[in-house]
C-alpha cells in the first residue's frame, strides 16, 4: 500500500512467500512477528510444492545438513531452541583428513552446539522417520506465527495495476503487496523471478555431490563417532569433502569442479577414505544421491519496489553455513519490509546492508579457501599443519590458534574475516613456520619419513 507517498506494509497488506525452505519460513516467521509488534495485522502466503514432513526424500531441499554453532546461538537468542527429535547428532568435533595423515580437533569451548540434521524426511531407503525434519520445523515455527502455507508450486508470477501477482497450480492469479523470493539456487523458480523485468540475475553457482550412506546407527557411533570428517586430499577436480554423520546414515558432500563417477570412485576407493568405513561394508544398490548446485556468487539487482530476494537466491555464505546465511538476510527483508517499507529504495538503504556484508566477507572466504588448497598441494606444509593441531589438542582452548582457525573455516562458525584476521596473527603464523622448519630441517637431513603418515605407519 502508499502511506504518504511510501510503498509500506499496513493493517490488511498481503505478502507472497515463494519458497517455504529455511529462507522463506524464516521470513515469514520474522515478518509476523514484526507486524504483531506494530500492531500491523498483514497477511503472509507461503508456496511451498515439497512435502518435508513425509518420509523419504520428497522433502529433500538437497542439503549437508550442518547447523553452524552460530546459528544455533542465534536461534536460541530468538527463543528458539532445537527439539532433541530433530537433531540426530550433536558434533563436538571433526577429524582433518590429509594425504599426509589424520588429526582429530575437539572444539575449542567443549560443547556440543553443532548438530546434524535432515532437511526433509530423510534418504531415499526411509519409509518410517525417525528424525524430524529441520525445514518441516521452521515451517511450522511460521504457520504457529500466523502465516498461511500452500502445499503448491508457483506456476507464473507476474503484475497487475504495480502490484505483483502469483498463480499456483490451476487458481486464480492473486495479487500481493510484497513479492518474496525464497525459492534456493536449485529451484526452477527462479526463472519466474528473472522475468519480472527488474534486471534480477540468479546467483553463480557451482555443482556438489551429495550421498546418504547408510551404516545404522551402531556403526556410525562406531566408526564415525560424534565427529565431522573433512577431507584434503590432492585428487584432481576435488577441493574438500565431508563425512556427517546422522542417525542410520553418514551424509558425504563433495566440492570440486566437475565431479563425475570416477571421480567419485577414485575419492571412495581412497585409502584416507576406506579406512573410516567397517571393512566389509558394501553400499547398497538403492542408495540416496544427487548432484546439487551450491551458491558461489552473489546475484544481481536482487530488489525492487514490492519484490526482494532472500536466502541463496540472493546472497549466502562462500561454501559453509547457508542456513545461517539464510537466517540473516531473511530477517533483515522482514525488518525492512514491516519497519521501513517495501520500495526499492528502502531494501537498498536497509536489507542491502546485510548483502553487502555476506558479500565483502565471502571475499575474505575465498582468500582463506585459496590457502587451503595451496596447503592440500604442498606436502611438507600440510604435515607441519597436522603437527601443529596434534600439539595444540593439549592446550586450552584459547591458544589452539591454528585449531581454531581450521574449526571455525569447516564447520561456518565465524566469518571469514575473522578467520583471515585470527590466520595473519604472529601466534598462528609462528607456529606454522616453525613447524615448517623442523619438518624441512628432518626430511632434508636424513630422508626419513618424519611425517603424521609415516609415524602412524610405523606405529
Amino acid at each position: 500500500m502508499v502511506s504518504d507517498g511510501k510503498l509500506v506494509l499496513e493493517n490488511g497488506s498481503s505478502v507472497a512467500v515463494v519458497g517455504g525452505g529455511p529462507a522463506g519460513s524464516f521470513f515469514a516467521y520474522f515478518a509476523k512477528m514484526f507486524a504483531e509488534r506494530l500492531g500491523t495485522d498483514i497477511r503472509v502466503d507461503i508456496y511451498e510444492p515439497r512435502d518435508f514432513w513425509s518420509p523419504g526424500p520428497i522433502g529433500c531441499n538437497m542439503c549437508g545438513g550442518i547447523i553452524s554453532e552460530s546459528l544455533v546461538q542465534n536461534l536460541a537468542l530468538e527463543g528458539i531452541d532445537l527439539p532433541e527429535s530433530m537433531v540426530q547428532r550433536g558434533i563436538d568435533s571433526y577429524v582433518l583428513h590429509m594425504p599426509e595423515g589424520s588429526c582429530h580437533i575437539a572444539t575449542p569451548l567443549q560443547e556440543k552446539r553443532i548438530a546434524a540434521v535432515h532437511r526433509g524426511g530423510g534418504p531415499r531407503t526411509v519409509v518410517e522417520s525417525k528424525w524430524d525434519s529441520f525445514d518441516a520445523f521452521l515451517l511450522k515455527l511460521a504457520i504457529e506465527k500466523g502465516a498461511n502455507f500452500y502445499n503448491a508450486r508457483v506456476k507464473e508470477i507476474g503484475w497487475s495495476d504495480g502490484r505483483p501477482e502469483v498463480q499456483a497450480a490451476d487458481e486464480k492469479p492473486k495479487p500481493y503487496d510484497l513479492l518474496v523470493g525464497a525459492t534456493g539456487v536449485n529451484s526452477p523458480d527462479l526463472k519466474l523471478f528473472e522475468a519480472l523485468g527488474f534486471n534480477y540475475s540468479r546467483p553463480q553457482v557451482v555443482k556438489t555431490y551429495i550421498t546418504e550412506l547408510e551404516f545404522g546407527s551402531e556403526l556410525v557411533k562406531k566408526h564415525f563417532g560424534s565427529s565431522m570428517h573433512v577431507f584434503l586430499l590432492n585428487l584432481p577436480r576435488l577441493d574438500f569433502a565431508a563425512l556427517i554423520p546422522k542417525g542410520d546414515f553418514v551424509t558425504l558432500c563433495m566440492l570440486g569442479r566437475n565431479i563425475d563417477k570416477e571421480l567419485i570412485s577414485s575419492f571412495m576407493e581412497h585409502p584416507q577414505v576406506r579406512r573410516r568405513f567397517p571393512p566389509d561394508w558394501v553400499q547398497p544398490a538403492n542408495y540416496c544421491r544427487c548432484g546439487p548446485k551450491m551458491y558461489f556468487g552473489e546475484a544481481r539487482q536482487v530488489f525492487a519496489d514490492r519484490v526482494v530476494l532472500v536466502g541463496d537466491s540472493g546472497v549466502s555464505r562462500l561454501f559453509k553455513d547457508g542456513i545461517g546465511a539464510a537466517y540473516k538476510t531473511a530477517k533483515a527483508a522482514a525488518r525492512t519490509a514491516v519497519f521501513e517499507g517495501i520500495s526499492a529504495a528502502a531494501f537498498r538503504d536497509h536489507y542491502f546492508k546485510e548483502c553487502l556484508l555476506l558479500n565483502r566477507d565471502n571475499r575474505f572466504g575465498r582468500a582463506v579457501f585459496s590457502v587451503v588448497h595451496l596447503i592440500k598441494h604442498m606436502k611438507i606444509t600440510s604435515n607441519s599443519v597436522l603437527r601443529v593441531v596434534e600439539k595444540e589438542q593439549d592446550l586450552p582452548g584459547e591458544q589452539r590458534h591454528m585449531s581454531m582457525v581450521l574449526w571455525d573455516t569447516f564447520t561456518g562458525s565465524a566469518p571469514y574475516k575473522s578467520i583471515f584476521a585470527r590466520s595473519m596473527k604472529p601466534a598462528f603464523l609462528g607456529r606454522l613456520a616453525l613447524a615448517h622448519l623442523g619438518a624441512y630441517r628432518r626430511t632434508s637431513a636424513d630422508g626419513t619419513d618424519n611425517t603424521v603418515a609415516g609415524r602412524q605407519a610405523g606405529g
